[in-house]
């Protein structure tokens, strides 16, 4: 089960008790104090593990706690520590006050681990409060309690290409095509209920990762539909794809339109995130449709037909918007990167779209 979004209260271990002893041996005459000092309790840790995905591991766990410390012994002998706790998370989580919404952690580095609550101090045994006027002092000290915090994780996916679209646009089959997701495809709206991966293989030393979340409707970003629940997730996405169906009843541009008005309601960054723009189903319609349909979309986008010498060999028999873009990360990034029509299901320029978006994530890292 996918689980992006959990509450829970943590807490760090209490500090042992300091002991109340005096030294007792034969021979030995008036030993004096000896107990020793409480262990200090368990700190809680955060760890990031990228081999977890999800916030599932926490489903039905409401208090999590360190262990507490082992109070002191006689004979000036230490209690043992508490056993720290570590919460493992997957990357991308972020810890927030649940009720100020303040980010108190921003996980994104697996192996990265980060302190979050210090364990209680170990009460001092007896032996420290000895003195030439209280030779035999029976006072030891309590261990200081440990922290308690209320927290809300957070999981927003890491990915380098987003893909964008109203439900039943393709995303699921592009990304089942491309990678090695397996989310499940069927032709009927919010067949995607939660997010996937996917990593994409161009070959044995490059790949990237993309990322589908449920479809967005015209009003998500006010919690309609599956709402923002699952817009965080591409928050994080260095890259967008923009997924708009050439056989939807929709015109293309009224998808495209709708579909930037919403990210920029949900998000300043998302608004001016890099993109690209790839026309789906481009199989369910005549060549002639999928021409005029997109040659009138770039006029609305107002942006010439253009291959610049074909360089991802895309598809000659349709028209194709592409950026001339031979210099490392020197692009126009007010305009997409790209506007191509493409099928997963007859495999119409796939290659061409892998190459591309493989190419704008290794110019997005220079």
């Amino acid at each position: 089960m996918f689980i992006d979004n959990v509450e829970l209260t943590l807490s760090s271990g209490k500090g042992g008790a300091g002991s109340v002893s005096f030294r007792q041996e034969k021979f030995v005459l008036k030993g004096g104090p000896d107990g020793g000092d409480g262990g200090r309790g368990g700190d809680v840790f955060f760890q990031v593990d990228k081999n977890s995905h999800t916030l599932s591991s926490f489903r039905g766990k409401n208090h999590m706690k360190a262990k507490n410390g082992n109070p002191g012994e006689g004979r000036k002998k230490y209690g043992k520590k508490g056993e720290s706790l570590t919460v493992v998370v997957p990357p991308g989580t972020q810890v927030l006050d649940p009720q100020s919404g303040e980010v108190l952690l921003d996980l994104t580095q697996d192996g990265e681990i980060v302190k979050f609550l210090e364990g209680g101090k170990g009460g001092l045994g007896n032996w420290h409060f000895r003195s030439s006027t209280n030779q035999r002092p029976t006072y030891a000290q309590p261990g200081l309690p440990g922290e308690t915090k209320q927290v809300r994780l957070e999981l927003k996916l890491i990915a380098d290409v987003g893909l964008v679209g109203f439900p039943n646009v393709g995303k699921s089959t592009l990304i089942s095509t491309v990678s090695n997701a397996t989310p499940e495809v069927a032709n009927y709206e919010f067949t995607t209920l939660t997010p996937k991966l996917g990593v994409v293989q161009i070959d044995a030393f490059s790949a990237f990762v993309m990322a589908d979340i449920p479809g967005i409707i015209e009003g998500a970003s006010d919690g309609r539909g599956l709402g923002f629940d699952f817009l965080r997730h591409i928050e994080r996405t260095k890259f967008l794809l923009f997924m708009i169906d050439l056989a939807n009843y929709r015109p293309l541009e009224e998808q495209y339109d709708v579909l930037k008005e919403e990210l920029a309601n949900f998000s300043d960054e998302l608004k001016d995130r890099n993109f690209a723009i790839a026309l789906s189903r481009a199989d369910a319609l005549s060549e002639e449709e999928v021409v005029s349909k997109t040659r009138d979309f770039l006029k609305h986008l107002d942006l010439k037909e253009e291959t610049h010498g074909n360089k991802y060999q895309f598809l000659e028999k349709f028209p194709t918007y592409l950026q001339d873009t031979e210099l490392p990360a020197v692009y126009d990034k007010t305009k997409p990167f790209f506007v191509a029509p493409f099928s997963s299901i007859s495999q119409i320029n796939i290659d061409p779209l892998r190459y591309a978006l493989s190419d704008i994530v290794s110019k997005e890292q220079m």
